[in-house]
């Protein structure tokens, strides 16, 4: 069973490597060789530009908990602001 095993894989090696073979004398084959190959770079740089993303988003969502936190707060500030007054000369027209 073991010698069967093998010699069906040797088979599927030998056509394999023949495939490629074909493959690689078809015309055009260099420019999708080329292509293929562009496609992996371009994928490399993707991987490397994503793995910025996760540190800006872990710093993203730690800056929302702080805005969400000073929002539930009511400030000193605003209540002294809504607290004025204005003065009787105010610079705004009227009709």
């Amino acid at each position: 069973m073991a010698e069967r095993r093998q010699d069906l894989f040797g088979r599927l090696a030998d056509m394999s490597e023949d495939a490629i073979q074909r493959l690689s004398e078809a015309p055009g084959a260099d420019r999708a060789l080329q292509a293929l190959k562009g496609l992996g770079d371009k994928v490399d740089e993707l991987q490397r530009r994503t793995r910025g993303f996760e540190e800006i988003e872990k710093r993203l969502t730690a800056l929302e908990k702080k805005v969400d936190s000073l929002a539930k707060k009511p400030s000193r500030r605003a209540s002294s602001s809504r607290t004025r007054t204005r003065r009787s000369g105010s610079t705004a027209k009227k009709i």
